[in-house]
């Protein structure tokens, strides 16, 4: 038997915030405290509307007097400071950036409500961002959108240590969430790299797969009701029992790769610090990714037998015009997820990846978003996986629901649907 040698790691890979130690232990490093994927001095990211061909919609401007009454709604929690407002505009991987000029803070649902029903009045379009870690601009406005932030909605409602049935605002921090149902020998169904930042709310609007997909499920089979915009209501199960009913489905996560390389050094049980180590690795592949360059990023389900294969196209597809093709994720559920990296952003090699990306996805009867959700990025190429009558019924609902468009416009439906 070869000697086992000691693993080393790269030390920024492991390195984190002092003191701070994320789920189980884990180290916590920037990726799983998003704020920005940038160091100082990076150059400004390009104004949305200069990159992308969209035009701004016949919103009204926020005058004083919404300002005004924006504050009797929420005493003290209505930012308009420039520089307080320049990271809620621009998305975790510094490819969007929107002009908003306030940002609110309500603690209730009942303050959301006041708030919206004056931007219906006013016709007034409202961005609502959670912990800002999303990968296709959903949570960072196109425009002048007003910024409706959870961040101050993170309070934890009731939890009943017998059902396991936990109902949280929608700002609750996924990891702070984790500590809390572990402390009642309870476990969340849900883990993601993003947990130090990311919001439940965010991950209920994504229907976010993360690691411990085959274990537990879908999280949408995890929620058990909701508040619009406020609560969440989830059931969560002990780790050490088998699942019951239909609410959480049978705990590890849905990465096969990684079950075999625990096993090949040794049992879980007995190595649990060099399995952490390579739950860093894991969890810490995006901040590498975002060291190499420009990124461009594709979340996408393909059968498991042809999961691999796009990669092995686009490196011979695109040769040395990208400096890195890259693919990892979910080999249980058959979620990919594809970066290209490149020295900065290329029109020449955006067009070369793109519709090529989503024709190839098509052509498996894949779709084109997995977990990460359709945002700013993905709503015109929706098409490739859902039929037109689908499409249709989705703008129907969002027109019942709001009929002015003034919630997240730009986002999720096509420009043309």
């Amino acid at each position: 038997m070869l000697p086992r040698r000691p693993l080393a790691w790269p030390a920024w890979l492991l390195r984190g915030a002092p003191g701070a130690a994320g789920s189980w232990g884990r180290p916590v490093g920037p990726l799983a405290r998003r704020g920005c994927c940038s160091a100082p001095g990076t150059p400004e990211v390009p104004l949305t509307r200069e990159r992308y061909p969209v035009r701004r919609l016949p919103f009204s401007t926020v005058s004083k007097q919404d300002l005004a009454a924006f504050e009797r709604i929420v005493p003290g929690g209505v930012v308009t400071d420039p520089e307080a407002l320049q990271a809620p505009n621009v998305d975790w991987l510094r490819t969007l950036r929107g002009c908003s000029k306030v940002l609110l803070r309500p603690r209730t649902s009942e303050e959301v409500s006041h708030i919206l029903r004056h931007c219906h009045e006013r016709n007034l379009a409202v961005n609502p961002q959670g912990g800002n870690t999303g990968m296709v601009g959903g949570s960072v406005p196109v425009f002048d959108e007003i910024i409706l932030s959870t961040a101050r909605m993170n309070r934890v409602l009731s939890f009943h240590s017998v059902s396991g049935i936990l109902v949280c605002q929608a700002g609750c921090v996924l990891e702070e969430l984790s500590r809390y149902v572990e402390e009642r020998d309870f476990i969340m169904p849900l883990d993601l790299g993003a947990k130090g930042s990311c919001h439940i709310g965010g991950n209920v609007a994504t229907n976010a797969g993360g690691l411990r997909f085959l274990r537990y499920g879908s999280l949408h089979g995890t929620v058990l009701g909701l508040e619009v915009a406020a609560q969440a209501l989830l059931r969560f199960c002990r780790p050490s029992a088998p699942a019951r009913g239909c609410w959480v489905r049978s705990c590890l996560h849905s990465s096969s790769w990684m079950l075999c390389a625990c096993s090949w050094s040794g049992a879980i049980s007995t190595w649990p610090a060099r399995c952490k180590m390579l739950w860093a690795l894991r969890e810490r592949i995006t901040e590498a990714l975002s060291r190499d360059g420009y990124v461009y990023k594709y979340d996408l389900s393909l059968p498991v037998e042809r999961l691999y294969d796009i990669v092995t196209d686009l490196r011979a597809r695109l040769g040395p015009h990208a400096k890195h093709v890259v693919g990892y994720g979910h080999l249980g559920d058959g979620n990919l997820h594809l970066n290209v990296t490149a020295e900065a952003f290329s029109p020449s090699l955006l067009a070369a990846l793109e519709p090529h990306v989503y024709e190839w996805t098509a052509g498996q009867q894949g779709s084109v978003s997995a977990e990460h959700g359709v945002g700013f990025r993905k709503r015109d190429v929706l098409g490739y996986s859902k039929p037109p009558g689908a499409l249709q019924l989705m703008q129907q609902l969002k027109a019942l629901l709001d009929p002015k468009g003034i919630l997240n416009p730009y986002k999720t439906l096509p420009s043309q649907a």
